[in-house]
């Protein structure tokens, strides 16, 4: 190493700053649309959390506690690499034993080549719906180094929100009674954790916004009376500007914008979000799809109306976006990842999601301990599971992911680990007005020869998409739908990438905080997915999903089913009482109620012997 080399490292070591923050989880009780309080989950007794602020460098140490007595919990930072730190990622069964109880885990890394717009959220199911999020924004370490000139930032969240808990939804979505797989619908948009915001500007000023979808389900169009977003960084990435008067953002996106205030003081004006409604089963008559927020240059005018634009589907397509940094077309893939998207039910009638038919079901101890401590298996897709639904990749292989929607929705997926390259993606097609079609490897579009780069990304229904990355990060990533309804559902699918380095590295040996969480969870820290660490290729034991259903069953077969039983079921229950009872013309009735046309007495005397010999039976029983 050379003296300049060794001097620059030796200035950057002395300029970081650690960051240590201690948090506590707890319920907490909140009312953020203002129409019913409800329990939220806070840190230390507070929400909504708080925005995290580091820069390109520093070192952050996160204590989280779980304060819960009845569940556990984890902590994921959206979009960072995690490089030489995957024990610090936070999937739980992918990349570390979930927190229990009681116990304390400390999330420990530096973020030496990043810097933009991120979040943290737990990444335990329903957790993050039910409040636990907040932003997490890396500057540069010189803002001389931010390539645009602004005056003042704001960060900006936005998201759905449910007045029921996870604890009470999931149960509902996930059960034989909602076979469709109907997500549910939330009541309201919040707009930085709130109702109708005021965000107060001064005029002939230009503001960074960056704005982060921290939802759990709905994309939300954003637009504003008069005003216009110039993107400038796209999941913590810059691009070239690009101007628009509508985005869209899809759950766990986020987007940078500049916006150019008036030189007057003469009005305010309205900032419109609104559900994209195409996301819903059912359209509740009270559900307001659009939100009013305001844009306030004097609080002593009147705040703006609701601002209505003609076609929201006119929105600026993020595929079209250039990196500022000019990165080019990777090279043809040495590894081409081919999967296709499905929602079915299985046996037990539940409506599941699917990747190349597998739903990811949860090992017995997480992936990141079989690639750890496998050895030369490590390079055995086999040993992660049947139902991981795990690939291997090789260190600095061109990856490229070919994902095909058979859905009828759109989808947005995440990457852990990394950032991609969007090379390809297909136009929706509405349900109902054809089949599904797949990507062509021989038959499709020029590729941009600088693709949009980003860790979050939809993908239109029945079409597809295509991706591609360098695998330059050793560990195990997640890539999954962040609908986490989707994710519930089992959609996803894990990358072990160069595992036989992982395991040579010394920053990615477990951490005591690691192994003590493992242990109270009662989950060994090696073996493979079924726990096995002395054959590594018996899985005798291990998750898998439930048998499928019997040949000829469809979801529209189950739901007729199910509401003939309960139809049946009713029907007899109306019988007993009345046949127990001395009511006036009950026959009359009891064919009214069971919607039988009687057309003569011999009916009405045959339906009367039959429901009483039934309830003196029943009697006797």
């Amino acid at each position: 190493m050379d003296l300049e080399v060794t001097a620059v490292l030796f200035i950057n070591l002395v300029s970081a700053t650690t960051h240590t923050w201690y948090y506590e989880t707890s319920w907490v009780d909140a009312n953020p649309d203002g129409c019913q309080e409800r329990k939220v989950i806070g840190f230390n007794g507070t929400w909504p959390l708080p925005n995290l602020r580091v820069k390109k460098g520093d070192r952050v140490q996160v204590y989280l506690t779980n304060g819960f007595d009845d569940r556990n919990t984890s902590l994921h930072f959206h979009g960072l690499f995690q490089n030489g730190t995957n024990q610090m990622d936070g999937p739980e069964m992918v990349t570390q034993c979930p927190i229990p109880p009681g116990e304390t885990m400390l999330y420990n890394f530096t973020v030496p080549d990043q810097a933009g717009t991120y979040w943290y959220h737990s990444h335990t199911s329903g957790q993050y719906g039910d409040g636990m999020r907040g932003a997490f924004i890396i500057e540069e370490k010189n803002q001389d180094d931010f390539p645009y000139e602004y005056d003042e930032e704001v960060v900006l969240t936005v998201s759905e929100w449910y007045h029921d808990l996870t604890d009470v939804l999931n149960p509902k979505f996930l059960s034989l009674y909602n076979p469709t797989g109907a997500e549910p619908i939330p009541q309201n948009l919040l707009f930085n954790e709130t109702r109708n915001a005021t965000w107060k500007v001064e005029p002939n000023k230009t503001y960074f916004l960056r704005i982060i979808n921290v939802g759990r389900f709905v994309s939300q169009y954003l637009y504003m009376e008069d005003h216009e977003f110039e993107i400038i960084e796209v999941d913590g990435v810059m691009v070239e500007k690009n101007t628009t008067d509508l985005l869209y953002l899809t759950v766990a996106q986020r987007v940078g914008c500049l916006v150019k205030t008036k030189n007057n003081t003469d009005k305010n004006y309205a900032f419109m979000t609104k559900m994209d409604d195409g996301m819903l089963d059912v359209i509740p008559k009270d559900l307001q799809l659009n939100s009013t927020n305001y844009i306030m240059y004097d609080e002593d005018k009147d705040k703006p109306e609701q601002y209505y634009i003609d076609d929201v589907e006119d929105f600026f397509d993020d595929f079209y976006l250039k990196p500022l940094s000019k990165e080019e077309l990777f090279d043809e893939p040495d590894n081409v990842i081919e999967v296709s998207v499905q929602m079915d039910n299985l046996g037990n009638g539940i409506n599941y999601a699917f990747f190349n038919n597998l739903t990811y079901t949860k090992p017995k101890v997480p992936t990141l301990v079989t690639a750890m401590s496998s050895g030369d298996d490590a390079n055995d897709a086999s040993v992660y599971g049947s139902n991981v639904n795990s690939f291997v990749l090789q260190k600095d292989d061109i990856v490229e992911i070919r994902l095909n929607n058979q859905d009828t929705g759109r989808h947005p997926f995440h990457l852990h680990g990394h950032v991609f390259q969007l090379i390809d993606r297909g136009e929706g097609i509405p349900e109902g007005e054809g089949d599904p079609v797949a990507f062509d490897p021989k038959n499709h579009t020029d590729f941009p020869s600088h693709p949009l780069i980003r860790d979050t990304v939809y993908v239109n229904a029945q079409s597809y998409i295509v991706m591609r990355f360098k695998a330059d990060n050793p560990g195990v990533w997640f890539f999954h739908c962040h609908i986490e309804w989707h994710l519930d559902q089992g959609l996803a699918i894990v990358l072990v990438e160069a595992p036989l380095e992982m395991q040579k590295t010394e920053s990615q040996h477990f951490t005591d905080d690691f192994i003590r969480s493992c242990k109270k969870n009662g989950m060994n820290v090696t073996g493979n997915a079924a726990g096995n660490s002395k054959d590594y290729l018996d899985l005798t034991g291990e998750n898998v999903q439930h048998a499928p259903l019997p040949a000829g069953f469809t979801a529209r077969g189950i739901v007729a089913l199910v509401f003939s039983c309960i139809a049946a079921i009713l029907g007899l229950v109306a019988i007993t009482i009345y046949g127990l009872q001395d009511i006036k013309d009950v026959e009359k009735r009891v064919a009214r109620d069971l919607d039988v046309d009687i057309t003569d007495d011999n009916d009405v005397e045959e339906i009367h012997e039959s429901s009483s010999s039934d309830a003196i039976e029943s009697n006797r029983k």
